[in-house]
């Protein structure tokens, strides 16, 4: 697929270019997304060439990873990163990070409400998963507020720099957006109460 751009009412979701890699460079020297993600630490900046030249292109050339750089709608400087990763049979999965100077103004929520649209109405999403390590409170309150149910605690099921971390996960389904499914879908019944 050739790389696409969303828009929000605030923000322009679109294709990294190498203009962007001074400042991928330079938001990833902030130690909380070092920590709290799986970008490389240290971050050199031929990390930042590496994404922006090689992982970026690769992912929309093998329609497996589709990553968009976030920006204010009117141009401006480089907010976010955010990927829709393919899991097989219509399950995607997204992550993302934001610049420090950036956080606190629902910018991220808006991008991953964005980019779930996108998922459930150009690719056939049935399901958009979220897994962050535990302890990542603010990657799970940005889920949390763009509709995510979170579903429990995964153990040892994130591997972030050479070690296996328990996840958060979480889900979210077209039928949270008002949106038909692909597939139809049979919930559990629900068990009654005593019942084994």
């Amino acid at each position: 697929m050739d790389p696409i751009t969303l828009t929000t009412d605030r923000l322009r979701l679109r294709n990294f270019v190498p203009e962007d890699v001074d400042a991928v460079y330079a938001v990833c020297q902030d130690p909380e997304i070092r920590r709290w993600t799986t970008v490389p630490d240290p971050y050199r900046r031929e990390d930042a060439e590496f994404f922006v030249h090689r992982l970026v292109p690769d992912g929309w050339r093998e329609d497996t990873e589709y990553t968009f750089a976030a920006e204010p709608v009117e141009g401006g400087p480089l907010l976010a990163a955010a990927t829709l990763s393919s899991r097989g049979q219509g399950v995607w999965e997204i992550g993302f990070w934001l610049a420090k100077e950036h956080r606190g103004a629902g910018h991220m929520t808006e991008i991953v409400r964005a980019l779930a649209h996108w998922a459930f109405t150009g690719l056939g999403c049935t399901r958009l998963v979220w897994r962050a390590e535990v302890g990542n409170a603010a990657s799970r309150a940005v889920a949390e507020r763009a509709g995510f149910v979170v579903e429990g605690t995964q153990r040892a099921a994130l591997a972030n720099k050479g070690t296996l971390r328990d996840a958060w996960i979480g889900a979210l389904l077209p039928s949270d957006f008002g949106l038909p499914s692909p597939l139809p879908y049979l919930p559990a019944p629900e068990r009654p109460a005593g019942a084994a």
